[in-house]
């Protein structure tokens, strides 16, 4: 009798550490698995654009040339599609090989899983980046660019401030 209890005491033990341990395995593969907004892929003109440390390259169809695309920075924190979860938008910036730097504005959606990486939207070419900030559930982008005749070689001086959210899953740009 007594070995009875001995033995179904050890099948209980051995379940409940094989338990404890699977449930450990499997939160650990979780964390693994959850990338950050580094690690997502955005959608440049509307091209899957998947970055690895928060940078990517593509090759150009013939051409010796690559699309580089960088994480450049400029982050802003906030809840963006209003689940009380904060969200990121960053600077994107993006070189196909010619005398252009164009800089994107891009937001990554937190979820269980890790981040959702949105749309990009261009800012410009060759534009200063200044500040990127969250303020009552939008993304203000502030930076300066050329005047609209200035030659493309001109020194950036004009301030800028765009606005943006996210409606149905997208990065939008709100016109004011």
């Amino acid at each position: 009798m007594k070995k009875n209890f001995i033995i179904i005491g050890i099948i209980i033990l051995v379940l409940v550490i094989g338990l404890g341990f699977y449930i450990y395995i499997n939160q650990q593969k979780q964390a693994r698995m959850q990338i950050d907004y580094k690690n997502a892929t955005y959608f440049i003109d509307n091209q899957p654009v998947t970055l690895v440390d928060g940078y990517a390259e593509q090759s150009i169809d013939d051409s010796a040339a690559k699309i580089v695309t960088r994480y450049f920075g400029n982050e802003a924190t906030g809840d963006l599609n209003g689940d009380a979860v904060s969200d990121v938008a960053f600077l994107l910036v993006q070189d196909s090989g010619g005398s252009g730097t164009f800089y994107y504005l891009a937001a990554a959606i937190k979820t269980e899983a890790g981040y959702i990486g949105t749309n990009a939207i261009l800012l410009g070419d060759r534009i200063a980046p200044q500040t990127t900030e969250f303020r009552d559930g939008q993304i203000i982008v502030n930076y300066a660019t050329r005047r609209p005749n200035e030659p493309i070689t001109a020194q950036a001086s004009v301030g800028v401030s765009r606005y943006f959210k996210i409606s149905d899953g997208g990065l939008v740009e709100i016109y004011r």
